[in-house]
């Protein structure tokens, strides 16, 4: 299962934050942009884009995410100044947990003309993490497991 969509191109990372007294809260530009991919996720929805069941297997699954930023230019921007961002949003649109992303990929093209982040969501059913850990559960400090194991 998967899906894929055309996100606006994420703000700056010097320009997603501000301070507002002690706190850093998100910039005008963050907020809009935040917004902006939530209108992209309800349209998606609307139109049969985002399927439920497909919506459904992505905030169960762990995921595979690929994104490609399409800058104005080569050298302006850092390639993963985008990344928190976008995931963030997208998981608040879409319900998903970012903690559940497993492989990610990035790439930087360049589109003068149409600047925009291409993203493709996947739910990865088969993943498996190293057998050389044991995870304890919560509040257990995962570990090297015993030789011979």
């Amino acid at each position: 299962m998967s899906l894929a969509l055309s996100l606006p191109l994420t703000p700056g990372v010097n320009n997603q934050y501000v301070t507002v007294g002690r706190r850093r809260v998100l910039s005008k530009p963050a907020q809009a942009f935040n917004r902006d991919v939530a209108k992209v996720v309800e349209r998606a929805r609307r139109d049969g884009v985002v399927a439920p069941a497909v919506e459904a297997a992505l905030r169960e699954a762990l995921l595979g995410v690929y994104l490609t930023f399409y800058f104005e230019t080569p050298m302006r921007r850092d390639l993963d100044g985008g990344l928190k961002i976008a995931l963030d949003a997208l998981g608040r649109a879409l319900g998903l947990d970012d903690r559940a992303v497993v492989d990610l990929h990035l790439t930087k093209r360049i589109d003068p003309l149409h600047p925009r982040l291409e993203v493709e969501l996947e739910a990865i059913p088969n993943w498996e993490f190293d057998r050389a850990y044991v995870y304890l559960g919560e509040g257990g400090e995962p570990g090297p497991a015993p030789v011979g194991e």
